[in-house]
């Protein structure tokens, strides 16, 4: 081969080679699209809390691409994936099955316990971490899955705390205990009443509804015969409302107690303003201490600025759920479930509710409860408790 031939040759190899080298370098500056799913009740009965989980995931998503965050030096753009349980354990599932063929990076979700449990053994098939930022019910974590993750404390911890509360603060002796039959409601009542019977009380009636009645005329009647000091209901704020609108309707002067499904700012409205100052007594799995509220206070101001509404319950948690599965993207250099998930199993990482770290079943460290009671139509906090 002559000189020039060879020159010839180099040339042609050099023109071959720079599509290749240009093909690369526009694919390093395209950025990595990230899916992250998000699944809760945006229907039904629980929609108004469905929304604001969704709405925290939506602005922890939006601020995430303003930033401009890289993995592995690539600029990523986050897409939120919303999907609608209904409250509904098949829909949940469906749902569940439609983000795991859309190959998801993670899941934040679901809002309900009833929905959460079935849906983690999909995204547990699929090696996709699962971050429920408002489930309670112990089952969800103790499944075995090395996929799912709890951001607040259980129904073992709510339901006990406010068993305990009964009995040693409010001198509650006699109980009764009515639930909506949904995971969740049977089992943070199943919670409270173990409580309040080691604590000293008498489970004087035990009843059920389900979580679309609105009639509790029957049920209530044989409550008030036994004439109890506190009755408890494991369920969600809808049902709720009209239970304690028709209790004052039939004169029962009892406590009113729940967890964290009735703990919300639309009680009073639910129960069409019949709620006397201090009758109802909740907790939400969820609280911070007083040097991170400035923190939580300012996330509050920030969101009502943006959606035009008050925070129900766990947007906060839902908003640090997406940022701390990202944080573990970033420190892993991968947003490859298998890659990240090993990191979030082990992160520390500062959140708007406080420092975010799990325990070896995906149970948050260090859980709290706020307990709140209502005073002029507006929720006020009693105290947290860890």
């Amino acid at each position: 081969m002559s000189n020039s031939s060879h020159r010839l040759g180099c040339i042609a190899a050099a023109c071959l080679s720079l599509p290749l080298s240009l093909s690369l370098s526009a694919q390093a500056a395209e950025p990595l699209v990230v899916k992250i799913g998000h699944v809760a009740a945006l229907s039904g009965p629980a929609a108004h809390l469905g929304r604001d989980n969704e709405n925290g995931a939506r602005m922890a998503i939006d601020e995430l691409n303003a930033k401009g965050v890289r993995i592995d030096g690539r600029v990523v753009r986050f897409q939120l994936l919303a999907e609608d349980d209904a409250g509904d354990p098949k829909q949940g599932t469906a749902a569940a099955q439609k983000l795991v063929d859309h190959k998801v990076n993670g899941v934040v979700g679901h809002l309900n316990s009833g929905t959460a449990i079935p849906a983690a053994r999909l995204y547990a098939d699929a090696g996709i971490p699962q971050i429920a930022p408002s489930v309670t019910h112990p089952r969800y974590t103790r499944q075995g899955f090395k996929t799912t993750f709890r951001m607040v404390a259980d129904d073992a911890q709510l339901g006990g705390t406010l068993g305990r509360y009964a009995v040693q603060t409010l001198k509650a002796r006699s109980i009764a205990v009515i639930d909506d039959r949904t995971a969740y409601g049977q089992g943070v009542a199943t919670e409270f009443e173990q409580a309040a019977k080691a604590a000293g009380a008498t489970i004087v009636r035990r009843e059920f509804t389900h979580d679309k009645a609105t009639d509790f005329t029957g049920i209530l009647t044989g409550i008030k015969a036994a004439r109890p000091d506190v009755i408890f209901y494991g369920g969600m704020d809808a049902v709720a409302g009209p239970m304690l609108r028709q209790m004052r309707q039939l004169g029962i002067q009892a406590k009113f107690m729940g967890g964290d499904g009735v703990c919300t700012g639309e009680l009073p409205k639910l129960a069409s303003g019949q709620l006397p100052d201090g009758q109802v007594v909740c907790a939400i799995a969820g609280g911070v201490d007083a040097a991170q509220r400035p923190v939580l206070d300012q996330f509050k101001a920030d969101f009502k600025k943006k959606f035009g509404a008050d925070v129900q319950i766990y947007s906060p948690y839902t908003y640090d759920a997406t940022q701390v599965m990202v944080a573990a993207m970033v420190k892993a250099g991968s947003a490859d479930p298998a890659k990240y998930l090993p990191v979030l199993q082990k992160i520390s990482h500062p959140g708007v509710t406080g420092t975010i770290a799990f325990d070896d079943k995906g149970d948050i460290r260090n859980g709290a409860l706020t307990l709140y009671t209502f005073k002029g139509g507006q929720r006020q906090e009693l105290g947290v408790v860890r």
